[in-house]
């Protein structure tokens, strides 16, 4: 049997919020919304993580392709960087993902995405600090 939160997610939220705001607790679908819960801290993480990876992406076409640089490529990297100020404000507890051990492996998939762009070699070792990720002093040459 199909449940409500498997056919109309939308309208099943709006039910749960309800039921809630009327302290109706015993009608509340317990399993489902634990299960949320959990993956809106999931979701926060990796909008965090793909801003990251963007950057790097950028980062990477920025530094390997000099001649094609362009302000699109610029504006992206300076977009998510204020995202991530924006995250972190929004989730303190998300600092815990800014760390060098998580940009190599944010890195790993970002120059995948450059080497498919590009088809560039590029270094298998992430050349990037974190300053470099959050760095806002970056402009056109």
């Amino acid at each position: 049997m199909t449940t409500l939160h498997e056919q109309d997610y939308a309208l099943w939220s709006e039910q749960m919020a309800d039921l809630i705001s009327s302290k109706r607790f015993d009608e509340l679908d317990i399993e489902n919304l634990v299960e949320e819960v959990r993956d809106l801290s999931k979701r926060e993480r990796d909008r965090l993580l793909s801003s990251i990876r963007l950057i790097l992406d950028h980062l990477l076409n920025w530094d390997y392709q000099v001649p094609l640089r362009s302000r699109s490529w610029l504006g992206t990297i300076q977009r998510e960087r204020l995202n991530i100020i924006d995250y972190l404000s929004d989730s303190p507890s998300l600092k815990k993902y800014i760390t060098d051990e998580y940009l190599g492996v944010i890195y790993k998939k970002a120059r995948l995405d450059a080497i498919a762009e590009t088809g560039l070699e590029i270094p298998d070792t992430c050349p990037y600090a974190l300053n470099d990720v959050s760095d806002l002093s970056l402009t056109m040459p």
